[in-house]
């Protein structure tokens, strides 16, 4: 319906993951009609006789040879179009991943969650899973089916694991030791009920990884229980992963502060910890390499703990301009005073790449009244020193801005980038603040947003 090059160009690249996009795949009967039609006709017979809807429409392209993944939940969606059946769609699901592993010239990824069949056995499947370089999975599947895939998957690069289940699932821990060039692991634990367990659920996993230590590049884990065991593998483990350039460890509490200062990662270029003192956060900063880029960690929920929080804090910040020049997000936490504020402005005029900016105030009693005062600072000190590259602030409420002093930072931000900002404030839901701010949205474009959240944990990263 355009032109033909254009079709000829567009259409491999839509259909090398057909099922990545943000769309309502149960209603898409066209992508249905699209992989019934390769069905053979003994089958569309078969499937036919038991109640399926199967069309009879002719395709424009051998759309499935372009395919390189397979996502098993999108697949499900569009097989509930042709049958409401329980039974008719395990018909349909072994019958369309017989279909795409059979016409797909090389498989490359694979997210297998909810999957209900073995597909290792199917016709062909060796010879494309051994080409498979990113796996999502979870652990409610049985371990017999990733010992199945261990013997043909061993060039695995990206590995994301959504744990439902506290038990422990040497599958999983087979699949990781398996892998040879395994750069990029997710574990992400996703249950709510109350589990008991006389296995430590992690143990195994934890000894895959170390196998896989020093080509490791991403490393992502969010572990929930660990109440009953004591979790000495981390300590042992954590230091010899020197290959990484993302470390985010959410609720990670395997490693006391000592134990995080002697993770020594060169090529680190993000680092998002949740728990951590910013002692310790110095220290491996300090141990960097320099290409930091992102430092996004939860100081928020443990500054009252910090028993010199105002020096470690100024040494913080100092840490970030000297060894992180090209850091572009950053969540920053530190008291109003004058000396905070002058190295606050020595970071903004050295890191001038930077793009997202959280700050996290602390401010004592006594200091609760000057709030006003505080905020009119700061936005002086974005005004003089921040670069033309920042994009986004995101502020806890102990930073307040007058209309009058919030309007000249917005006279004085025309001509930069549209700036949006974040913050959990009621205040600025008030009829006068939402007029100025409209005014400066309407404006030139000066503010591209400003949004007030409920909640703040909204305002993390």
């Amino acid at each position: 319906m355009i032109n033909r090059l254009w079709c000829g160009t567009a259409v491999p690249t839509l259909w090398r993951d057909p099922w990545r996009y943000s769309i309502n795949y149960y209603n898409k009967s066209s992508l249905y009609s699209i992989i019934t039609f390769y069905l053979s006709d003994d089958i569309k017979e078969f499937l036919t006789g038991e109640g399926i809807q199967i069309p009879d429409q002719p395709v424009a392209f051998d759309y499935l040879s372009f395919c390189k993944s397979i996502n098993v939940t999108v697949i499900n969606n569009i097989i509930s179009i042709g049958s409401p059946s329980t039974y008719n769609q395990f018909l349909l699901q072994k019958e369309f991943y017989d279909l795409i592993i059979r016409k797909c010239s090389e498989l490359k990824h694979l997210n297998m969650i909810s999957i209900k069949h073995q597909i290792f056995y199917f016709p062909e499947a060796k010879t494309r899973l051994e080409s498979l370089c990113e796996l999502k999975c979870d652990t409610s599947i049985d371990s017999s089916y990733f010992y199945g895939l261990a013997r043909i998957c061993q060039n695995i690069q990206r590995l994301t694991v959504i744990n439902k289940v506290v038990k422990a699932n040497h599958g999983i821990a087979k699949l990781i030791e398996a892998q040879r060039n395994l750069k990029y692991f997710e574990w992400e634990d996703d249950f709510e009920e109350e589990y008991f367990t006389e296995e430590d659920p992690y143990e195994k996993v934890l000894l895959a990884l170390e196998k896989n230590a020093e080509i490791l590049n991403h490393l992502r884990i969010f572990f929930l229980y660990v109440e009953d065991f004591e979790h000495t593998l981390p300590q042992k483990i954590f230091p010899k992963f020197h290959k990484l350039k993302t470390l985010i460890l959410e609720d990670f509490i395997f490693l006391n502060q000592e134990q995080f200062k002697t993770l020594v990662y060169r090529d680190l270029e993000v680092l998002n910890i949740d728990h951590i003192s910013l002692n310790a956060v110095s220290i491996m900063i300090e141990n960097s390499g320099g290409q930091l880029r992102e430092i996004l960690l939860r100081y928020y929920d443990y500054l009252y703990e910090e028993h010199d929080f105002d020096e470690d804090s100024l040494i913080l910040i100092r840490k970030i301009y000297e060894h992180c020049p090209s850091i572009e997000r950053l969540s920053l936490a530190f008291s109003p005073s004058k000396q905070h504020f002058i190295e606050f402005e020595n970071l903004l005029k050295v890191c001038q790449n930077l793009k997202s900016l959280l700050i996290i105030p602390y401010f004592r009693e006594e200091k609760y009244e000057k709030v006003y005062e505080y905020g009119e600072e700061l936005l002086k000190i974005l005004i003089r020193s921040a670069s033309t590259n920042l994009r986004e602030i995101r502020f806890f409420d102990q930073f307040k801005f007058s209309l009058k002093i919030l309007e000249e930072f917005f006279e004085n931000w025309r001509g930069r980038s549209a700036l949006t900002i974040l913050t959990f404030d009621s205040i600025y839901g008030r009829e006068d603040y939402v007029n100025l701010i409209n005014k400066y949205k309407n404006d030139d474009g000066v503010i591209k947003d400003f949004r007030c959240e409920l909640f703040r944990r909204y305002i993390y990263f």
